[in-house]
């Protein structure tokens, strides 16, 4: 199921981190946005917000006069940012549980059921697209834009990989279930619980770290 909502710039956006996640553009390789537009049947401009978003991300950089090249990304960088981003989940859901309104509590129940809907059809993608919108609730709802901010900003430089663990057998359904955690504590006003279910759903730690590395082909050299 491909997703409308979705649009062209990111369509192309998943594709191309796909294929440098998997090795398919190689570290240091050339991306030619001319060669994109034909390639994916796109104008410039989906292709030029693509190449800016994948640019955030830290998948790709750009070299003046020389052109857009994929990124060397190391695997101990990537580690220390996952870190990171639990301890800022962790805060944001603790404060949410602390703060959060009724109809930010609404809004958070109605994105879970999107994620319930994405993970019953399988899909990854969209469940990926609706986990998005799951945390912002939790960013929103902790009423710290200063956190809130950070937390975007890291979330989106991990985004490739946070949506690669999807693909990874039974994690979808996993992330599912922690999501409901999430939701019951933040309900409850459990501040401490939900800081710690929230850290524990971001972090790579034990087995999921095993799949991680088994599954990420970018590595700095």
């Amino acid at each position: 199921m491909v997703s409308s909502k979705r649009s062209n710039a990111q369509r192309l956006r998943d594709s191309l981190e796909d294929d440098i996640i998997n090795g398919r553009l190689a570290p240091g390789e050339r991306v030619d946005p001319e060669v994109l537009e034909r390639r994916f049947e796109v104008s410039r401009t989906p292709v030029r917000e693509a190449i800016q978003q994948l640019v955030a991300s830290g998948l790709l950089t750009v070299s003046p006069k020389k052109g857009t090249f994929v990124a060397k990304v190391g695997l101990e960088q990537l580690i220390e940012m996952f870190e990171v981003m639990a301890e800022l989940e962790g805060m944001c859901g603790r404060l949410a549980a602390r703060r959060i309104t009724a109809p930010e509590l609404a809004s958070l129940a109605a994105t879970l059921a999107r994620c319930d809907a994405a993970a019953e059809a399988g899909d990854t993608d969209e469940y990926y697209y609706e986990n998005e919108a799951f945390h912002e609730c939790i960013y929103a709802a902790s009423h710290n834009a200063f956190l809130a901010e950070e937390a975007r900003r890291l979330k989106q430089r991990l985004k490739p990989y946070r949506r690669l663990q999807l693909q990874v057998r039974q994690r979808m359904s996993n992330s599912l279930g922690e999501h409901r955690e999430i939701v019951a504590a933040i309900q409850q006003g459990d501040a401490q619980l939900a800081e710690r279910s929230l850290r524990e759903h971001v972090l790579i730690q034990g087995e999921r770290f095993s799949d991680f590395v088994a599954s990420v082909r970018v590595f700095g050299v």
